[in-house]
């Protein structure tokens, strides 16, 4: 439901460009993007290879600059809310250094930061509990599965406790098993820490599954096709992907990814 709030959005892109030069010419990543992220809302970003869903997201935390339109996070440009440490990034691979262990992984940032060495240890040990890797910190990223590696990274973005977190398809390359209980400690997390999460996805069933906001995006240039304010309840178990509403959703979401394509004929 949609109401009047005089509190500000947390992401705010309005009429949001971006166009890189290359030696082939110009190539438009998006186009007219106008969207709201609030406080406390899940929202992923799905759409085909090349749409502008992880450029997007990296526009969001100044790692790639627009070439037109406006784009706020917490009220201030995007380099500004970096500044302030607003956000943390999840890749797609972990990027975990393999002579590290699991918990100088995390403290990295929080070194670099200049956190002291109590604090740091302070804040490793509350991000490992919440990912459920508590007692694996002394472990080489070797040492851990994939799944666990992700957990890992997702400890290390929380470390500092930015109140967003960007996300870009980290559980894509793990299998179904492992991505499908993923899902359900991520659901936990975010219901835990209120943060504000952004959730880039090729997959239906995942991005249903896991938000209250699905961006529907088309092939390039990147545009919003369709915004999904999810129907489904917070507490969700796996099994809410067999009812009427999930289904319902994931249909939506999948005729918006087809008239996206169908534009681009």
């Amino acid at each position: 439901m949609n109401t009047e709030s005089t509190t500000q959005p947390v992401i705010e892109a309005r009429q949001l460009d971006l166009t890189f030069q290359t030696n082939d010419g110009p190539v438009h990543a998006l186009k007219d993007v106008n969207l709201t992220i609030d406080k406390g809302e899940f929202v992923s970003f799905i759409g085909p290879s090349g749409c502008g869903k992880t450029t997007f997201l990296r526009c969001i935390a100044a790692l790639e600059t627009p070439t037109g339109g406006a784009l706020t996070v917490n009220g201030m440009t995007p380099d500004e809310a970096r500044r302030n440490r607003a956000y943390g990034y999840v890749f797609q691979a972990a990027g975990l250094y393999p002579w590290r262990t699991i918990a100088k992984n995390i403290k990295l940032p929080l070194e670099i930061m200049g956190y002291s060495s109590a604090e740091q240890e302070e804040r490793v040990s509350k991000v490992l509990e919440l990912v459920d890797l508590a007692g694996f910190g002394g472990k080489f990223p070797w040492q851990l599965s994939g799944g666990m590696q992700q957990r890992a990274s997702i400890a290390r973005a929380l470390a500092f406790d930015a109140d967003i977190l960007l996300m870009d398809e980290p559980f894509g390359a793990l299998d179904e098993i492992v991505r499908d209980h993923l899902n359900e400690q991520l659901l936990a997390l975010w219901a835990r820490t209120e943060k504000t999460i952004g959730f880039v996805t090729h997959s239906i069933p995942e991005a249903v599954y896991l938000s209250t906001k699905i961006v529907v995006m088309s092939p390039r240039p990147g545009r919003i096709t369709d915004v999904i304010d999810s129907p489904l309840p917070k507490e969700r178990p796996l099994d809410i992907r067999d009812t009427p509403e999930f289904i319902e959703v994931a249909h939506r979401v999948r005729e918006g990814l087809r008239a996206g394509h169908a534009d681009d004929e």
